[in-house]
């Protein structure tokens, strides 16, 4: 927080002739560029901090046998995950408010739409930025107007659900001032969509199911957004726009001088090191074609787990058997061909040929094409809102509510028969949702958004709001056994995964490996440990230091 206010403070200089909050906020130009600074990627910093940063703390991330601190317990108030995304967050908030502060002065020069057109926008962020907090951390400092530091410094913790009636009606003016189409002049700014849409998702982690319920219907009634008819072509680097994105950051080499480095989550055949990959509690989570959980269709094969199952499995996990950049894809197989020479070579994607294969056979698919092998670099879309998310919150909030009707299977099942690409009202082309049993649909909407939203930063949330991280993170991440033990399991007809040993699929919507442990033909790498204090992040020490009136949250 200290850093976030001090930073607004620089801008406090003299001469006046430079910058300074005194004499900027002048002119239309000067107040967009301000508010430009509020798409800094930096600020979002719980979504963008690294490639798939919050994924890494879910049951969806497997890392050979590494642990992140959150996933294994160990985190203090000096984690700096906590640090910095305080401390961007703030920064985010103290620019936010400079601009709610200062827009007065540009009266006159600027016409009262656009003037509520910025306060709009600004609202937004502001809002945002609060949210994370909120959720994060739970009561945290609070202030809407610029602060010197000796006030800053004294500002405590406020109650969350005060902050919220704040966060609710920062995203209504938003609604109410922005237009419902902003193209930016070559990227996408945020509009009344966006506000209604982010406001729904404060509502959900706050499980306020009435506020999601509104606000995402009244996203759904602008008819702007729409579901992509491809699945895959969301996630590609060269998807710079598209009916579905509602909040996306693009990164871009171009502009920035560089790229993300991607070779951990590449096959090791193409250079890559395959150091993380999608878990097998994600992989088993994917529903067979008849719509039921792989534990209880008949269509389930667990030696072709990838054979009538949901689309999504193999547009998020390579296929075994199939090519992928320049390589044919096998797990299970010592040598495998090289499309390019068509020649049989050393599969260094297998234990059968490399000990640092990927331990768990999987090989992330989502979003990748042949220009990540290139460099190891990628330009990849920090995708933080998309109109599926707004069909599944709606989805969630009825049945919460108790309201099963058509409507929420509407919703649901755009995205299910998106997943088949297929029109919802093709009934034989996918398996519909028509659940009305209000345990059985919480648990298809929860499986349906993880496997909608995998490795896109979503389940990390949905495992606090839901209070299952303690399940679901205290469980072990498992693998193929080494190259005797996989040479044996194939040997016996145990591969992919051992025969007559079904994972359970839990009403929670987690999944339970624990029958194919007990085979003794699978491998565990190593004890997941979240502890109860983590639903809530710490309050970084050095805040605490700062501002003696605030306190540390419980057991840190």
């Amino acid at each position: 927080m200290s850093l976030g206010i001090s930073g607004c403070q620089k801008l406090d200089l003299n001469p006046l002739s430079e910058g300074s909050t005194e004499n900027w906020y002048k002119d239309e130009q000067e107040i967009e560029l301000s508010l430009n600074a509020l798409y800094n990627p930096t600020l979002w910093y719980v979504e963008a901090a690294r490639l798939y940063n919050t994924d890494r703390y879910t049951d969806d991330w497997g890392q050979r046998a590494q642990l992140y601190d959150y996933v294994a317990g160990t985190i203090t108030s000096d984690w700096s995950d906590a640090e910095n995304t305080w401390t961007n967050t703030y920064k985010g908030i103290a620019r936010a408010n400079s601009i709610l502060d200062n827009l007065s002065k540009a009266k006159g020069s600027v016409s009262e739409q656009k003037l509520n057109e910025f306060k709009g926008e600004a609202c937004f962020f502001r809002a945002s930025f609060y949210s994370y907090l909120i959720f994060l951390f739970g009561d945290v400092p609070f202030y809407t107007h610029y602060l010197p530091l000796t006030e800053a410094f004294k500002k405590g913790r406020t109650d969350k659900e005060e902050i919220l009636k704040s966060i609710y009606e920062d995203y209504d003016t938003a609604a109410a001032y922005l237009p419902v189409k902003n193209d930016g002049g070559g990227f996408q700014r945020v509009t009344k969509g966006t506000a209604y849409a982010f406001k729904a998702r404060t509502a959900l982690w706050m499980g306020d199911y009435k506020t999601v319920k509104s606000a995402s219907e009244k996203c759904m009634e602008l008819n702007v957004y729409s579901l992509d008819p491809s699945y895959s072509h969301l996630f590609l680097p060269s998807t710079t726009s598209d009916p579905e994105f509602i909040l996306v950051f693009p990164r871009s080499e171009e502009l920035t001088g560089s790229a993300v480095s991607v070779k951990s989550y590449l096959p090791r055949n193409a250079g890559g090191t395959a150091v993380a990959q999608p878990s097998w509690e994600l992989f088993c989570s994917y529903t067979c074609t008849d719509g039921l959980p792989i534990d209880k269709s008949p269509l389930y094969d667990p030696q072709h787990p990838f054979k009538n199952r949901d689309p999504r499995l193999a547009e998020t996990t390579v296929e075994f058997g199939t090519p992928f950049l320049g390589y044919m894809y096998d797990p299970g197989a010592a040598k495998v061909e090289n499309i390019k020479t068509g020649k049989l070579v050393k599969n260094k994607d297998s234990q059968l040929g490399d000990q640092y294969a990927p331990f768990d056979g999987l090989m992330l698919k989502k979003g990748v094409d042949d220009s990540w092998a290139d460099d190891m670099k990628a330009d990849l879309n920090i995708i933080v809102m998309r109109y599926a998310d707004v069909l599944l919150m709606y989805a969630e909030a009825k049945m919460e509510l108790g309201e099963i009707d058509d409507s929420l299977f509407s919703a649901l099942n755009q995205v299910r028969a998106r997943a088949y690409g297929v029109s919802p009202d093709d009934v034989n082309q996918y398996p519909v949702i028509t659940e009305t049993d209000q345990a059985k649909l919480r648990m298809i909407i929860r499986n349906e958004r993880r496997v909608e939203f995998a490795w896109e930063g979503r389940r990390f949330f949905d495992l606090i709001r839901w209070k299952i991280a303690d399940i679901a993170l205290s469980r072990p991440i498992v693998a193929l056994p080494t190259k005797s033990g996989l040479a044996a399991n194939i040997a016996s007809g145990d591969y992919f995964f051992p025969k007559n040993a079904l994972p359970i699929v839990e009403e929670n919507g987690l999944v339970d490996l624990s029958p194919l442990i007990n085979t003794g033909k699978v491998r565990v790498v190593i004890q997941r440990g979240f502890q109860d204090k983590e639903y809530l992040w710490p309050i970084p020490t050095q805040e605490i230091k700062i501002d003696k009136s605030l306190t540390q949250n419980p057991d840190y």
